[in-house]
């Protein structure tokens, strides 16, 4: 067990497994400002055992990427197992650990028996838990959420059940399946967890800003902090996070310009990995400009966008709103470019 102790103590910040989100480019700019290990997006055991190209290429390294944890979703012990052992051999040392998910509550991943599903069935999840452990030699672990059921904190109790049957550590949302990403996130249930059991505690939920990060291992004493919606659109989030964590003064939010010149490398990133038809980064561009002068007109372009160029139009005539915007609203300075955008 301490070896997991001694890894988290070295990768202390990690960005969350996103579905349509933690692509190559994404993790490669989220390591690039501090984010310690990124994890793929999840990936289906069965859409695995179907050898789908679809779902093998989220098994690719981001550039300098030279360890990535991936997680995987399903409900069928022997089906998880064959393919954790699969994708071990696949990645060899690449490979951090495999994580199993039981906290996803989206409603066709839950009415499949996946995700969240499996906190309601303990006995099913711990031997989902024990067979892939058998099956691999990387260290297996376990995220989840407070329960399922709004009011029915079942955590504490079904991380015990998780590392008896196997798991290294574990990592606990503090919002109930049922609520989706609606209210905030409990970090008390994170801290029950902490006493419950032995392994490694990974706190997720609601970090946003440095502040919260401090805040979450204060309270809850967690072994390690993971971000997820907190990152979308912001990278930078791990740069103020690391900093919060270290007790250094945190990197000033970026300008305007930088936000936008950090999209559009997302965007040129995701077409050299993934080619000329780049849709998927018309939500990261939505991201990316919430917030900014001009972004409500921009947001219809973007809904158009394919390729990096029609991205790259779209950037370049907000770049110049915001400078006219600037300069209309702040005369006596013109250089928008380093006034900070939160």
């Amino acid at each position: 067990m301490h070896m997991m102790h001694d890894f988290f103590a070295e990768h202390p910040l990690l960005l969350a497994p996103m579905a349509g989100v933690t692509d190559e480019a994404f993790r490669a700019l989220c390591r690039e400002q501090g984010a310690s290990l990124a994890y793929t997006e999840m990936v289906s055991a069965k859409g695995l055992s179907f050898a789908n190209e679809k779902t093998r290429h989220l098994l690719r390294l981001a550039p300098g990427e030279n360890l990535v944890a991936v997680q995987l979703f399903g409900h069928e012990p022997a089906v998880m197992a064959e393919q954790a052992a699969w994708i071990e051999h696949t990645m060899g040392d690449t490979l951090a650990y495999l994580d199993i998910n039981m906290g996803c509550p989206a409603r066709k991943i839950v009415t499949k028996g996946d995700g969240s599903a499996l906190m309601c069935d303990p006995a099913l999840a711990a031997s989902i838990v024990s067979a892939v452990r058998d099956a691999v030699y990387h260290p297996v672990t376990v995220k989840f959420r407070r329960g399922f059921k709004i009011g029915e904190e079942t955590a504490p109790e079904f991380a015990r059940r998780m590392e008896a049957a196997g798991a290294c550590a574990v990592t606990v949302h503090g919002r109930f399946s049922e609520q989706l990403y609606r209210g905030s996130a409990d970090w008390d249930v994170i801290a029950k967890v902490k006493r419950s059991v032995v392994i490694p505690v990974v706190g997720n939920g609601d970090v946003r800003c440095g502040a919260d990060a401090v805040a979450l291992r204060e309270k809850t004493g967690c072994d390690a902090i993971m971000i997820g919606r907190g990152a979308e659109g912001n990278p930078w989030v791990f740069a103020q996070v690391k900093a919060a964590l270290a007790g250094e003064e945190e990197p000033a939010l970026p300008s305007v310009a930088e936000r936008l010149a950090m999209a559009r490398r997302h965007a040129h990133l995701l077409a050299e990995r993934e080619g000329r038809n780049i849709v998927r980064m018309r939500k990261h561009a939505m991201w990316y400009m919430a917030g900014l002068p001009g972004a409500a007109t921009a947001r219809g372009k973007i809904n158009a966008c394919v390729t990096p160029e029609d991205f790259d139009k779209v950037f370049d005539e907000l770049l110049a709103f915001a400078a006219a915007h600037d300069s209309a609203h702040n005369p006596a300075s013109s250089a928008f470019v380093n006034k900070e955008a939160n």
